[in-house]
């Protein structure tokens, strides 16, 4: 079942750098990723119903991150519908607290649990992306950090706990899914993950575009 956009609804996609997308330096708040494609989409389909479109992503947000602000960037704006995409930053490789701890599934599932209660008990629609890893091979560079294959074996191992956590939560709430993991893969083995995101984590112009399309496929 798709969610229903009706006049003056107010969409709001929030996570961590994928959706950030450089939305605080530009003119309509958007970035330049997939929420921009989505509004820019909507927009020539559906003149007749407009709708305002939000941006709180921030890039290197952990689910920790968003829940320390939620308040203010997200219940405070009183959105019709919450779209999430965070999971990519609380991997084993990126998820040390400055004691050493490691944020393990069950946290990373607690946590993403506080965001979306109030968000439910507030009748909002939910749309949950998939955090999503692209097999590149070789040395990459993620942010300021190089990583080899071992290391996202090592991603890999932990984020797929985290992805089975997010599937489990929309389930839970009855939100809607956007399977990016598994797309991302599928498209990966046609043209090779490169073409989607170049480090395998932050998409390229096609993966926003394939991300967009995907995610307007729950709306109607």
């Amino acid at each position: 079942m798709t969610i229903t956009l009706r006049p003056g609804s107010t969409v709001m996609f929030t996570g961590d750098s994928v959706t950030d997308c450089g939305r605080r330096g530009s003119e309509d708040g958007l970035g330049s990723g997939y929420p921009l494609r989505v509004a820019g989409e909507w927009g020539l389909r559906h003149p007749d119903r407009p709708v305002t479109w939000l941006n709180t992503g921030v890039a290197g947000d952990k689910v920790r991150d968003l829940e320390a602000r939620w308040q203010a960037d997200v219940l405070d704006a009183r959105p019709d519908v919450v779209s999430i995409l965070v999971g990519g930053n609380d991997v084993a490789w990126h998820s040390y607290d400055p004691d050493g701890h490691v944020i393990p599934a069950e946290e990373f599932a607690a946590g993403y649990d506080r965001l979306l209660a109030p968000l439910a008990a507030a009748g909002v629609e939910l749309i949950l992306v998939e955090p999503f890893l692209l097999p590149i091979r070789g040395l990459v560079e993620v942010g300021d950090v190089h990583l080899g294959e071992d290391v996202r074996r090592e991603w890999r191992a932990d984020l797929d706990p985290k992805i089975q956590v997010v599937r489990e939560l929309a389930g839970a709430y009855g939100a809607r899914l956007l399977a990016a993991d598994g797309m991302f893969a599928a498209l990966a083995a046609t043209t090779g993950p490169e073409y989607w995101a170049a480090d395998g984590v932050h998409p390229t112009p096609a993966g926003h575009a394939a991300l967009a399309a995907a995610w307007l496929r729950l709306v109607a």
